[in-house]
């Protein structure tokens, strides 16, 4: 298991605590040119003042790394961006660039997305983790099977969940979430806002069915839908476009376990329509490069028995 103690911007980490209803947040960084790849999603990621205030103020679960230009980072998290306007977000942005940037400049930043955050109350905030450098400038990582770390961040995961928890801190561990299937799957889940980032990312920005590229028209969907014991994970989503969205979700369309594309009869008695699906009925869908990212087998599976309209 390992954690991440990230350095907080001051005024990033003061609006969020004044807004503990925000329970995943953007902690952004004001470039993209490198990826965050310090944790897996689901373990601890805690944010830590600069010196010479120096404490950590509270922390949350990593829920996924994706590049979004500012405008998109913004409609996805608004204040969870720890700015009261896409402005101010701009100005903090231009701040740290060293530039201010010009009305039309929409450059990518970096977006390490945090679920399930808490801010510490004050009894609560702790000293800085051991060997945590004051020149680090962005945060550190910790390898939570090392014993001269264990025993400080047992103490400070507890004040994160506020659940005093037998943990093994030489294994992974992930926040619990309702699970479908089997359990060791459990670690994926991410934030619904991450959800949305992650699947537009992994799509690279195109309808998995149609290639549509319009962005406002693009959605996350999910394969197993939330009330019927779904997650927001990766692999239980696929990026449509908004009406092959509803088709998807009423089950005229599905995929196989092969990613081909499944086409009901039902679309074209009910509606005299549909030739364009017809006509790719048996293709395989766009899916994401890396396979750990693309749709899982047990969700479609499920999908395609329980959702689609076969006859």
């Amino acid at each position: 298991m390992k954690a991440y103690v990230g350095v907080t911007d001051g005024n990033w980490y003061r609006f969020l605590a004044d807004r503990p209803q925000l329970q995943e947040v953007n902690f952004w960084r004001p470039a993209s040119s490198q990826a965050f790849r310090a944790l897996q999603v689901g373990e601890p990621f805690y944010f830590k003042t600069k010196s010479p205030d120096n404490r950590v103020v509270g922390g949350g679960f990593f829920s996924g790394f994706v590049p979004l230009p500012i405008s998109e980072a913004w409609n996805l998290y608004r204040e969870g961006n720890g700015a009261a306007s896409l402005q101010q977000m701009r100005e903090a942005i231009g701040r740290y660039r060293n530039q201010p940037l010009a009305p039309r400049d929409d450059p990518e930043i970096g977006c390490v997305f945090i679920r399930d955050t808490r801010f510490f109350a004050p009894d609560l905030i702790a000293d800085p983790p051991p060997n945590f450098a004051s020149s680090i400038m962005q945060g550190k990582t910790y390898d939570l099977a090392e014993p001269a770390y264990a025993g400080y961040f047992l103490d400070l995961f507890h004040r994160l969940t506020g659940v005093d928890v037998e943990i093994d801190l030489g294994a992974p561990w992930h926040r619990q979430g309702d699970v479908y299937g089997d359990p060791r799957l459990q670690p994926q889940r991410l934030g619904q806002q991450a959800f949305k980032g992650v699947v537009l990312d992994a799509y690279q920005r195109r309808c998995a069915i149609t290639g549509a590229k319009i962005r406002p028209v693009l959605q996350a969907a999910h394969i197993l839908p939330l009330p019927s014991g779904g997650e927001h994970r990766l692999d239980n989503g696929l990026l449509l476009r908004s009406d092959v969205h509803i088709m998807f979700d009423r089950g005229y369309l599905s995929v196989d376990p092969s990613y081909r594309l499944m086409v009901s009869p039902r679309l074209r008695e009910d509606f005299g329509n549909g030739e364009y699906f017809y006509a790719r009925s048996g293709r395989q869908i766009d899916v994401p490069e890396r396979k750990p990212d693309r749709p899982h087998r047990e969700f479609l599976e499920w999908h395609a028995d329980t959702v689609f309209q076969a006859a």
